[in-house]
């Protein structure tokens, strides 16, 4: 192996966008009066991390329990941001049914890349939510 190969690789990394492309990271959900946001789902996500975090956006207080999401939210969330020391706990189905997930504090640009079972994603997939934080 070259010597030059580990600074090439590491040069290479470095060029690459951001993995977190559009997203906020979690310690930006705060409102302007220094509030704080529990998380923000995003309906739109991509194969490209730099276009993920667009479209519509839903944010959540702290607290926030929302067995039944609204119709237009219902498996619509493609990509979410959850601010520090909360936890977004998700479900498949409604009234906090089905399949179960809980998303610690970070930024998950694609839900596709979060398994749901065997064979699916958590892509389109949230039906209900429980959002606390510490």
């Amino acid at each position: 192996m070259s010597p030059l190969r580990p600074l090439l690789l590491a040069l290479a990394l470095a060029a690459v966008p951001c993995a977190q492309g559009a997203c906020p990271t979690s310690a930006d959900l705060k409102h302007s009066d220094g509030t704080r946001t529990c998380a923000k789902l995003y309906d739109k996500s991509d194969p490209y991390y730099e276009n993920c975090c667009g479209g519509a956006e839903l944010s959540l207080e702290p607290g926030a329990d929302l067995p039944y999401l609204p119709s237009n939210w219902a498996n619509t969330a493609s990509s979410l941001v959850v601010a520090p020391r909360c936890e977004l706990t998700v479900w498949s189905r409604q009234g906090k049914a089905g399949k179960t997930h809980k998303f610690s504090a970070g930024t998950y640009p694609r839900l596709e890349e979060y398994r749901r079972g065997i064979l699916g994603d958590w892509s389109n997939a949230i039906s209900a939510l429980y959002c606390r934080c510490s």
